[in-house]
């Protein structure tokens, strides 16, 4: 049945098959600036980029970088919120043939030494306010060289001082350190041209972070030709030119953030506003302001949005299409949010996707003019998609459930020095092709609509991120007054599930609110805001499997039960 893909039916004037250029991603963008010279390629908070002067600001942070010893094979740590620094070094590091590890700039010491010595990073860039995080780590690490940038280097006039005179004044100054590079000074100085590196479109060029089943972040590989290939698909599906602008929500570290708001933006010639911190209040008003034709966000953005009254005030009738993914898109956000649009002179509903880090991000889409109650869409041009039997690779029938797995030129290279799990996930089925197990259960109808079910491997989705039980254990458990542990997501109307922590302590008695307060706080120290639970709830021995594992599925249920009898529990997660 996949071979038919009976989904193209769906496609309209959309090719069924794109030709990918084998090139760098570099390379690509580069394209985009001599089709389009004079177009906007970026606008960050009032700051604006023509493709030609991105394309210079490319060269010269390359010849920066290159000046300070970067070559081909070499790793930088890109730790930023969604600023033009970050996107620009992306790139530049890709001319020079280096790969690009992304991680959250909100990351705690640990985190940032795990995915410096993970990487083999000898290269970081971040803000001056994460100076301390990295400032210890050299001799843990393989960490060479820091560049530090600062928001306000992109910030215009009145905005500049304005940001100078709040947060900038707070930020800790940074001491001389012979280790540290200034993104500004680099900027402005003259370097020798660099020249491109002879990469390959299918060789490594970025490194992003997901979860494994231990709970142990994994390094997902990925190639030029992964991201172009992404890029360009959701291009042609959004029909992206130089008339269309994407806001940039979602961050660079995550797939979404950087492969569709920021990368595939550039494939197709349109502008990405970018949005370094985000608030509904704050993206509402750029709506207003900035009339982007795409919003591209997660669940929690939409239903934020739509109880916002900026949002409420403002005329969206620029609006072409809004993209929901990462989680599960409750109907009622949908209506919420589609109701407002209506009410604000727009026409357009706001479309479900499917996708996984390690396909780059989002590979399947509803069809602008189609909607089926808990479907996640069809697969983009040159995606196969199936539903095999669970544990098989043998395809199960239409309707029946069963794991969702993908081909195609999106799908990465493996995980990073991990090659037990790149073996499970990525497998040569009969028909001689890889296929990515992806671990989502799920169905496909006989017009070629997929449904997502459920997870297999035990992840949390909160407010759109990706929380690990076993690391949230693993700090509860470091704490000395903790006998047992379990997380679990709980399903909640703001974050879709918030975490929650069952614990058993050594001395029962300790336990009450100055206890819960003490194991959250210990979590805050390791971990980033949204993997801490919200509340902790201690028992006195927690539930065990046959085997003697802790059975987290039965507090899951215990927890929608008593939701239920409360009348707190509006459905599926």
């Amino acid at each position: 049945m996949y071979e038919k893909k009976p989904w193209l039916k769906f496609y309209g004037d959309i090719p069924e098959s794109i030709d990918y250029p084998r090139v760098t991603m570099y390379e690509a963008v580069m394209k985009t600036v001599e089709r389009l010279p004079g177009a906007v390629a970026y606008d960050f908070l009032g700051y604006t980029a023509s493709y030609r002067q991105f394309g210079n600001e490319i060269d010269r942070c390359a010849d920066a970088l290159a000046s300070l010893g970067m070559k081909k094979g070499d790793r930088i740590a890109i730790s930023m919120p969604t600023t033009p620094q970050g996107i620009i070094c992306f790139y530049a590091a890709n001319k020079l043939g280096a790969v690009a590890a992304m991680i959250h700039p909100l990351s705690t010491p640990k985190e940032v030494e795990f995915y410096l010595n993970s990487s083999r990073s000898r290269f970081a860039l971040t803000l001056d306010a994460f100076y301390g995080k990295f400032a210890g780590l050299r001799e843990k690490t393989g960490l060479e060289t820091l560049i530090l940038t600062r928001i306000s280097d992109y910030l215009t006039g009145l905005k500049k001082i304005g940001f100078m005179l709040t947060k900038g004044r707070k930020i800790p100054k940074v001491p001389d350190d012979p280790a540290v590079r200034w993104w500004s000074d680099l900027m402005k100085t003259a370097h020798p041209p660099a020249p491109r590196a002879d990469m390959h479109t299918d060789e490594m060029a970025v490194i992003l972070y997901s979860g494994g089943t231990t709970g142990v972040p994994k390094g997902i590989m990925l190639s030029n030709m992964n991201f172009i290939s992404e890029g360009m698909q959701v291009s042609a599906v959004g029909r992206l030119s130089e008339k269309d602008a994407i806001l940039a929500i979602l961050p660079i570290f995550h797939g979404f953030g950087l492969g569709v708001c920021v990368n595939a933006c550039f494939m197709g010639g349109a502008k990405s506003i970018l949005v370094p911190q985000f608030t509904p209040g704050t993206v509402a008003k750029l709506i207003r302001q900035k009339r982007p034709t795409f919003v591209i966000g997660v669940p929690t953005l939409f239903d934020a949005l739509s109880r916002n009254p900026e949002l409420q005030k403002a005329d969206l009738s620029c609006l072409k299409a809004t993209f929901s993914g990462a989680d599960t898109l409750p109907r009622t956000v949908k209506e919420r949010f589609e109701s407002v649009v209506k009410q604000r002179g727009g026409t357009c509903r706001l479309l479900e996707g499917y996708g996984l880090t390690e396909a780059v991000t989002a590979i399947m889409v509803t069809p602008f003019d189609e909607y089926r109650e808990g479907g996640i869409g069809v697969p983009f041009p040159d995606m196969s998609a199936k539903v095999v039997k669970l544990g098989t690779t043998e395809e199960a029938p239409v309707g029946e459930e069963g794991e969702i797995c993908l081909h195609g030129p999106a799908v990465m290279l493996g995980y990073l020095d991990n090659p037990e799990e790149t073996a499970q996930a990525l497998k040569t089925h009969p028909d001689g092709k890889v296929w990515l197990h992806t671990g989502d259960i799920g169905t496909m109808d006989e017009d070629g609509f997929f449904y997502f079910k459920l997870r297999l491997k035990r992840m949390i989705k909160s407010s759109g991120m990706n929380v690990y039980p076993a690391q949230v254990e693993d700090v509860l458990y470091s704490h000395p007054a903790v006998s047992e542990a379990c997380v679990i997501g709980v399903p909640d109307e703001a974050q879709v599930q918030r975490v929650k922590g069952f614990v058993a302590l050594k001395d029962p008695a300790k336990a009450g609110p100055e206890m819960e307060k003490e194991l959250i706080a210990h979590c805050s120290e390791h971990l980033i805001k949204w993997s801490c639970p919200r509340e902790i709830e201690f028992r006195e021995v927690l539930p065990k499997t046959l085997v003697g594992k802790v059975a987290f599925n039965v507090l899951e249920q215990e927890e929608i039960a008593r939701l239920k009898a409360e009348g707190k529990y509006a459905g599926r997660c």
